[in-house]
């Protein structure tokens, strides 16, 4: 397990690292095989439950939307699409590990994120209106899922899937308000950061 471990932190290292510095091809090398690395690291986990397979689920469709944002017509409808699924199917397995409770703060906090986000963006999106708003939607219910379990249960798992959770959030707005609104220095570097680490605490939380 630990060569598992360090396989998935040097090759999410070197991807963050051709994000900010290039060449691209190792980027498009790297974005990938991180993801099947953290794949097989989740398959290792001691014990999976039968909705800890979502998250493995989950990690194979953010690969194939990963895989379509790379084609030369960048299929961004079905990447969107596929992106969402990810997060449903990590939402669902969240959910699973909770009881139902209410934390009014939270989700009007997520809420004001979501509506400024989309605010921000709106006029640019076109035709990807709708799908895009729909994934921050779900992106947003993820996060308040883990965020009430770590509120009532501040537990390590909690915690990493908080932190995971939060961290694709932030990746998300920063890769929308760059790709729409207006890009920045080192804006892809701190979207691919965030992406890899978000998925990275999410899969660590497997085995605690």
């Amino acid at each position: 397990m630990i060569w598992s471990f360090l396989a998935v932190l040097f090759s999410g290292w070197l991807y963050v690292d051709a994000s900010y510095r290039g060449p691209q091809w190792q980027r498009w090398v790297f974005k990938p095989v991180t993801l099947l690395l953290l794949l097989a690291w989740a398959w290792q986990a001691p014990v999976l439950n039968t909705t800890d397979y979502l998250i493995l689920f989950g990690l194979l469709a953010t690969l194939i939307g990963d895989a379509l944002t790379l084609l030369p017509n960048r299929r961004m409808l079905y990447a969107i699409g596929a992106f969402f699924l990810s997060h449903l199917l990590y939402t669902i397995c969240f959910a699973s590990h909770m009881t139902l409770t209410f934390f009014w703060p939270i989700p009007l906090v997520l809420v004001i994120i979501g509506v400024l986000l989309i605010a921000t963006i709106w006029s640019r999106l076109e035709d990807l209106r709708w799908p895009i708003c729909t994934f921050i939607g779900m992106t947003l219910l993820m996060v308040w899922l883990t965020a009430e379990q770590y509120f009532f249960r501040p537990t390590a798992y909690s915690f990493s899937l908080m932190i995971g959770t939060s961290l694709l959030l932030l990746a998300n707005i920063v890769w929308f308000a760059s790709h729409y609104r207006r890009r920045f220095t080192s804006d892809s570097a701190i979207v691919a950061a965030c992406y890899f680490a978000g998925h990275f605490m999410i899969v660590r939380s497997l085995y605690l």
